[in-house]
Order: C-alpha cells, then structure tokens, then sequence
C-alpha cells in the first residue's frame, strides 16, 4: 500500500527534517536582522529657488542648485517682488543625490513624495478643492561635467489638502497651513549616478492655473530607495535558492511520471506551486544592474500575484482533496466556486497594477489616486479584490472546518481496527493535521511579522547588536515560503516504499474487510496519500 513520503516516514526521520527546516528558517530571518542593513533608506531634499528670466521657458537649459554651474538663486519668495520676479520666472530646482554623492543601480528604485510649504495670506488663500498644477523636468547624467539628458517632461497635476488650525486673523498672517504629503514620482530603475529636477508652478489666471492655492514659500521632497547592501543579501538569497527549488521540483515530478497512473488534481497543484515559486525565485534583477529595465517593479508585482493565486488555489484543492462528502475529485472544474474569487480578485488587482505602475513606465510623476475617477476606479478595483478575499476565506475556514470534522468522525472506526494498523492510521491523520497546522501558522507568521514591522523603528538594540526588523520580515517570510513550498514537494512525493511489503495482513491481523474498507478506490485515479485514499472511500460511497 504506497503512499506519500509523510506517511511512510518514521517519527525520527520526520522530527529531523522538520528540525533542519527550522533551522534554515531561524537562518533567513537572522541574515535579514544582522547581515543585511534596514531595506530602504530615506532621503530629505528641500529645493533651491533658481530664477530663469528667459522668455521661452520651455526651452533645453537645466537650473543646478550648486556646484560650478549653478543658477541664479533667491532665498525667499520675499526677495522676489524687489527684484520684480515673476511667478513663472521660478524654478525649484532639486539635485539627486545630495552633494558629493552617487546614485548607484543596487538601489534598484526611486520614490519621492511631495511636501508643499504654503502660507496663509488673507489676500491669497486656498480655496475648496484647490488644485496644484506643476511643469516638471526630470534629466539625467553619469559625469558631473556632462550635459544633462532630458529623462521626462509632464505637467503634473496634484490636489490640496490642506488645513489651517489658527483663526484666518491678519495676526496670523504668515504661518503655515498643514498640507498631506503628495505623491510625486516614481521609478523602477535606478540606472545613472545623478539626476536633476526642474520644477516650474505656471500661474495663468485666465485659465485659473494656480490661482488660490495659497503662497507656496518651499517644495521639500523626500526621496525613498532601497540600500544596495540589502539588495546584495536579497540578490544572494534569490540565488542560492532557485536552484534549491527546481532541483526539488524536477525530483518531485520525476517521482510522479515514474508512477503507473496519470498525476492526480493535488499532485498537479503542488506541482504548479512549485513552478510558481521558481518563478519568483529567478533572480532576474542580477540584469538590472547592467540595464535600464524600469519595469521591473510591475514585473515583480506579477510574480508575486501569480505565487499567491497558486498559493491560495492549493490550500483550497488541498482541504478539498481530503473531504469525505465531497464526490466530484480529481478535476479542477470541481473547485470553481472557490477558486473563481481567487481569479477574480487577482485580476483586479493586476488591472490596478497596471493602471498604476504600468502607465508609470512612460509617465514617471503618474499616480492613478490624483484624480477623482482613477481615485474612483483604483477603489473600485480593491473592494472587489477584498470582497472576494473575504469569500474565499469564508470557503476556506467551512472546508478545513469539514476536514478536520470528518476526519475526526473517521477515528470512530479506528478502535475495531488492530493495534498495527490503528497506529498506522491515527500516525497518517495526525501528520495531516500537523501540516494543516502548519499551513495556519506560516499564514499567522507573515501577518504577524507585517505588523510588526509597521509598528516598530525598523531596528531593536539588544545591548551591542542591532537586529534590522523590516530586513528580518522580508528575508524570514520569503525563506518561509520557500521552505513550505520546498517541504510539501518533499513529503508529499509519492514513495517508493509499500506498506505492508515488508509484513503480511495476517502478520498484522487486518482482515480482509478492513482492508477493503480503508484502501478501496478508483486504481486510475488513486490518490497520492493513505488519506486521500481513507476519505475518498466515504466520497463514493
């Protein structure tokens, strides 16, 4: 009677790997806590208000804020009116990085929100629904004497909001209303060393072009990308672990094709799982050092949500798979009920990821939340994604509710059965449950190590040794998963060994009865585990 490796594997055997694998996995989380630094660095930028007193504006000459070339510069937009500078003669000029810095390519992205410092004037304050338009130029260049290269240039539209919390008095004329941050530019590439921005605040009243929208004094922006030392560590695991999975997978499914019957629906999956895992695991990003491939975010983004699609897809086809009241088995049709809100959720959520990061790759300053429709439409997308979350975890939570039930209403029988083959049984039933388990608690862990990253300073101090806590979830969850995909083509791989080949029923005392009623099912399409095969036999009959 063959079955999987869980079920034909001695306690100690089964302890130590399950031992090995906790050890890899206090590795992963130690790497990302002490090897690696914090994932992301942030970087404040206030901009230099440059003069350009050129009639065409729109003309190719880049404002640096410093070094031998710099523009003609004010302090304050009270300079301005002495000097009878207009609005549209001004320039906020912001050089990236900071001076006597390089930007570098292990940096892999660039993010940059937007922080307006505007001030009340009775004469001049934000209206209702205020808008900022801004004519912004974005350049690059790899030498410090180069000329720059333009890299984008869009006007950029952003809505105010903005509060001010002391009485609209003249008294308090001059301080500063409290603003939102702004979402403002982002990049899936960091390929060139400096890059230079240009932003202009065009003011036409006719066309109501940033009239009421208060005195913008300063732009400061704050630019977010990720440490090129944690990019090596995660660049390392990625590495070290593709040819780990695939070697498992081609093993896995090289044990299933050596089998006398066709692969069966779980066997598949587990499979497929595998397939997706390697995708993300392929560490592609090694070009991105030498390229400018600015879509590998999205391209990142569609990995991750084919894994967690398949990921999903198993734990439902899994439970099912081990349902005794269930009598349609083997065919994914089966399961469309639950794994239609998985499709449909993802493919709200990849419409979303390429509204957002998809038209990003053109128009860099592009964020669908800027407008009332794409702010509309991005909702829309993400309450249908939750909505078929939370229907697909309804299913879930009523199917391992079912397993767990039937499969407790199945050890009833076990008692009739002799000691041998109940030992056998209630070995096989508790294994199952403990990967069940397991399942919940690699799910616990992720949402666990999220929050905790959100809610801590990115780092504990433990007397002299700084542990990197968002480093730590990041590189732990993703060896975790690692390690779960791993250990499910590991034990669930059909094994070579027979039960019973090495003792006869009668050594064992089974009658013939109980072996029919345990192991009795359809030869073509027997299951890859001994409780398929317990639960099946109740789905037939």
């Amino acid at each position: 009677m063959a079955g999987a490796i869980i079920e034909n594997m001695s306690t100690r055997k089964l302890c130590a790997v399950g031992g090995a694998l906790l050890a890899l996995q206090v590795a992963a989380f130690l790497v990302g806590g002490l090897v690696a630094p914090g994932p992301t660095t942030a970087v404040s930028y206030m901009s230099v208000k440059c003069v350009d007193v050129r009639k065409n504006h729109h003309k190719a000459k880049w404002l640096m804020p410093w070094g031998p070339n710099q523009c003609d510069k004010i302090r304050d937009i009270e300079e301005a009116i002495p000097r009878e500078i207009e609005a549209n003669d001004i320039v906020f000029s912001v050089h990236i990085p900071l001076p006597s810095m390089e930007m570098s390519p292990w940096f892999q992205f660039m993010l940059f929100i937007l922080q307006l410092d505007i001030a009340f004037k009775l004469n001049n304050q934000i209206r209702e629904n205020a808008e900022v338009s801004m004519d912004v130029s974005l350049a690059y260049r790899d030498d410090m004497f180069a000329e720059w290269t333009e890299m984008a240039h869009e006007r950029v539209p952003r809505k105010l909001k903005c509060t001010f919390t002391s009485p609209k008095t003249p008294e308090y004329e001059g301080r500063y209303y409290e603003c939102d941050v702004l979402p403002f530019m982002e990049i899936g590439s960091v390929a060139h060393k400096y890059y230079l921005l240009n932003i202009r605040l065009p003011v036409n009243e006719k066309k109501k072009i940033n009239v009421g929208i208060g005195e913008i004094k300063d732009i400061q922006l704050v630019g977010i990308h990720q440490n090129g030392g944690f990019t090596k560590v995660w660049f390392a695991m990625k590495t070290f672990l593709t040819p780990s999975i695939f070697i498992i997978m081609v093993w896995y499914w090289r044990r299933i094709t050596m089998m006398s019957r066709p692969p069966v629906l779980l066997e598949k999956v587990i499979f497929a799982l595998g397939i997706s895992m390697t995708f993300i695991n392929i560490p592609v990003e090694w070009f991105s050092i030498g390229f400018d491939w600015t879509w590998m975010l999205l391209f990142g983004d569609i990995r991750q949500g084919i894994f967690y699609a398949m990921l999903l897809s198993f734990w439902i086809i899994f439970c099912g798979e081990h349902m005794m009241d269930q009598h349609e088995r083997n065919h994914i049709a089966g399961y469309w009920k639950q794994v239609g809100p998985i499709a449909v959720g993802s493919f709200c959520l990849f419409i979303f990821d390429m509204c957002e990061r998809g038209v990003q790759l053109t128009n860099p300053f592009y964020s669908i939340w800027t407008t009332d429709v794409g702010t509309e439409l991005a909702m829309a997308f993400i309450i249908v994604a939750g909505i078929c979350l939370c229907l697909y975890f309804l299913f879930l939570c009523f199917m391992v509710f079912q397993v767990f039930r039937n499969i407790s209403g199945k050890q009833s029988s076990l008692p009739a059965m002799s000691k041998v083959r109940r030992l056998h049984y209630e070995g096989l039933i508790f294994r199952f449950k403990f990967l069940m388990l397991i399942t919940l608690a690699c799910a616990a862990m992720t949402v666990i190590f999220f929050i905790v990253s959100q809610v801590t300073e990115g780092h504990w101090k433990w007397g002299g040794v700084t542990v990197q806590v968002n480093s730590a979830f990041f590189t732990g969850i993703y060896g975790m998963w690692n390690l779960y995909v791993f250990a499910l083509m590991f034990l669930y791989a059909p094994s070579h060994k027979n039960y019973g080949e090495d003792q006869s029923n009668g050594d064992l005392g089974v009658h013939s009865g109980e072996e029919v009623q345990l192991t009795t099912t359809i030869t073509h399409v027997d299951g890859p585990t001994e409780i398929y095969k317990l639960t099946r036999k109740e789905a037939q009959e």
